[in-house]
């Protein structure tokens, strides 16, 4: 079991990463776990981070899984990579409970600081076709895996998507489908492996909240700042965050 003690100013600290995260995700489409693990992990831990974002994940992701007209074709291309990783998911999600959280958080903190100069450096990769077959697969459960380690769904697997050259819509559809996914099987593993006190399932609850309230702030913004600018500060701000959590 996992310590839960959450006082006010924790709580009011855990409600700001929601709004922060929420906004950047309106602004940008995406980020939105990214940013509240980050935060979070330094406040109360990763253990406790990666349970506090399962609600407001799932609750943003399955629209965004839903919406796009695309849902079919993408289950039958992205079946295989969404298969494996969910046992993947239940692995690394044992090593967590058995493993030093500090050692995992610094893990958390190299995947960040990896997708976060990826992003700065506008890194692109383009898959041929024929690898697609065995490579999805593979990427699945390295992809899983970090998830359970980390509760980070990004790395590889945002990349290796945007690789497959799905169009923008398509592409926006896909990464909620593996978010999705992701969240429902780390939400499960984590539980069956006593990591999902009941408090800390409430309070993930209640942050839907601020987690959608930023989006509607962010989508505000988003027709008032230039897309390109914020994101490089998004992408220059996980990597400093990156760095803190592998530094600490």
């Amino acid at each position: 079991m996992m310590p839960t003690d959450l006082d006010p100013a924790t709580l009011a600290a855990v409600a700001g990463a929601f709004l922060l995260a929420g906004t950047v995700k309106g602004v940008v489409g995406f980020g939105m776990p990214t940013v509240s693990l980050a935060v979070l992990a330094g406040i109360v831990g990763l253990p406790q981070a990666m349970a506090l974002l399962l609600v407001p994940s799932l609750v943003t992701n399955v629209q965004q899984a839903l919406t796009g007209g695309q849902f079919q074709p993408l289950i039958r291309r992205l079946g295989p990579l969404l298969l494996v990783t969910i046992p993947c998911i239940w692995a690394g999600v044992w090593f967590l409970s058995v493993s030093d959280p500090a050692g995992l958080a610094r893990l958390l903190g190299l995947v960040v600081t990896a997708y976060g100069v990826s992003g700065l450096a506008g890194l692109t990769l383009k898959a041929p076709a024929r690898i697609e077959p065995w490579a999805s697969p593979l990427i699945g459960a390295v992809n899983g895996l970090l998830t359970g380690l980390t509760g980070s769904f990004v790395v590889p697997g945002v990349a290796w998507l945007q690789a497959l050259g799905l169009d923008r819509i398509g592409l926006v559809q896909a990464m909620g489908m593996l978010f999705s996914v992701s969240t429902l099987a780390l939400a499960v593993a984590m539980s069956s492996r006593s990591l999902l006190p009941a408090e800390l399932g409430l309070v993930s609850a209640l942050a839907v909240v601020p987690a959608v309230g930023g989006m509607a702030l962010g989508m505000r913004l988003r027709r008032h700042l230039p897309e390109r600018h914020f994101r490089r500060v998004f992408f220059g701000a996980l990597v400093l965050l990156g760095l803190r959590l592998m530094l600490s």
